[in-house]
């Protein structure tokens, strides 16, 4: 008996040959440097790094039959050392036979460092063309020795018009498509589709599946398209590439007070599945970083914004996170404090641990008096503006440096200026007329 193996749309899809292949012209057009190595059956080692469902494992496959090289895939994901070793053997013998090999390791980011470094010797004799796939940044997933022996190419997201050609030829396609089911759907219908797909073919090609087992007749409406949608989240990837270029671009967007581009990026992360406590963390860190004293009231509200996702959760809660995106956007902004704080910071690690100049010490003993703790110390509140004129209050080694410098915006304007008065207090000080000190801690 004969059993038939069923295969998804997006699989019966795949490109059969290169001109098949939809998308990634910026690589593929004639003239570019990997289609011209793909015609001439020059196949170099490469890493493939785009967002899922841009045909990273299909252009894998195409440039392998069109350098007329044997194909092997593995992945790292299912894959260990044996599978590794056995694919490895395999290359071996077909080189042997005068056979090229393209080794397609899918999802390469997930192999360990030791796991990477197996590939190079093979890479480098020749035995192995090596193609590796990534939805991650090369930069920080794959080891450099890798790297170095392989050239990155980046693939990117379908566009809308591109999605949209692949679904009509999916819909008419009698042998792998649909097109023996003579199904009728609008453009725009069609579109909704390619819109929801966000850049990803394989996806699309799920959607009009979906909507093909809903259609009613041989007609794919508008509600079909509304029910295959349902759940049908756009791109995120948590903890992934797509998630840290997301949260940068709020945090740029906020620095750059624009509010527009805050509020988008803030609704893409919500509307991707990020959790918006995490959001509501970095908008607090925003708030400190990029506003700063500048305008002290943004603090508060972000943390007030941060209670009321916790208490209310959504959609109030976002709604409130977006009041603090807004607010910080668009107040004034000053990195004076973060500047000061990491400064400090490298100080303190360049000099040490320095003592507490001795009028600065508590003293609470007799014994520590007598040590002179506290001793020359003055008591700020028996001064003028409750200020001590030259008075240090940094350890002797780092005495007259200076780390916190207002910028000239929102409240440090006036921040800035008492420290200027306080300062010109400081030069024209003369210690022998200052009234007498007192040992208060």
């Amino acid at each position: 008996m004969t059993t038939t193996v069923f295969q998804p749309l997006a699989a019966r899809m795949r490109p059969l040959r290169l001109e098949e292949y939809v998308g990634q012209q910026h690589i593929l057009a004639p003239g570019k440097p990997l289609r011209e190595a793909i015609d001439a059956g020059h196949l170099h080692s490469m890493i493939l790094w785009g967002p899922p469902g841009v045909g990273k494992t299909t252009l894998a496959r195409l440039m392998a039959g069109a350098s007329d090289a044997r194909f092997i895939a593995i992945s790292a994901v299912l894959s260990g050392v044996k599978e590794i070793r056995a694919a490895i053997d395999e290359a071996q013998l077909h080189k042997k036979m005068g056979e090229k090999t393209v080794l397609f390791v899918d999802e390469v980011h997930r192999f360990n460092k030791s796991q990477q470094d197996a590939f190079l010797p093979y890479v480098e004799d020749g035995t192995v063309i090596f193609i590796g796939a990534t939805t991650e940044n090369p930069s920080f997933e794959l080891n450099n020795a890798l790297l170095s022996r392989a050239r990155v190419y980046v693939l990117r997201s379908l566009e809308e018009s591109e999605l949209l050609a692949l679904l009509k030829t999916a819909m008419t396609d009698s042998k792998r498509g649909l097109g023996a089911l003579e199904l009728m759907a609008e453009d725009s219908a069609l579109s909704q589709i390619a819109r929801s797909a966000d850049g990803d073919a394989r996806r699309a090609l799920n959607i009009l599946e979906i909507a093909a087992d809903l259609a009613d007749g041989n007609h794919i409406s508008d509600t079909v398209i509304t029910e295959s949608l349902l759940g049908n989240a756009r791109r995120f990837d948590k903890k992934g590439e797509y998630f840290y270029d997301q949260i940068s671009a709020l945090h740029k967007s906020v620095r750059g007070s624009d509010p527009d581009g805050a509020l988008y990026w803030l609704a893409r992360m919500i509307d991707g599945g990020c959790d918006p406590l995490y959001v509501a963390r970095r908008v607090v860190r925003m708030a400190s970083e990029d506003i700063g004293n500048a305008d002290p009231r943004a603090l508060p509200l972000c943390l007030n914004a941060w209670d009321v996702q916790e208490r209310l959760g959504s959609p109030e809660g976002e709604l409130a996170i977006a009041q603090a995106v807004a607010y910080l956007a668009v107040a004034p902004k000053s990195n004076a404090v973060y500047t000061a704080w990491n400064a400090i910071r490298k100080r303190v690690q360049e000099t040490g641990s320095l003592e507490v100049p001795l009028h600065l010490r508590n003293a609470p003993t007799k014994l520590m008096k007598e040590q002179g703790y506290g001793a020359e110390y003055h008591y700020a509140h028996d001064f003028p503006d409750a200020y001590v004129p030259g008075e240090s209050y940094l350890p002797e080694a780092l005495a007259g440096e200076r780390f916190y410098a207002p910028v000239p915006r929102g409240l440090e304007i006036r921040i800035g200026d008492k420290l200027t008065l306080l300062r010109q207090k400081d030069n024209a000080s003369q210690w022998q007329r200052m009234p007498p000190k007192r040992s208060r801690s």
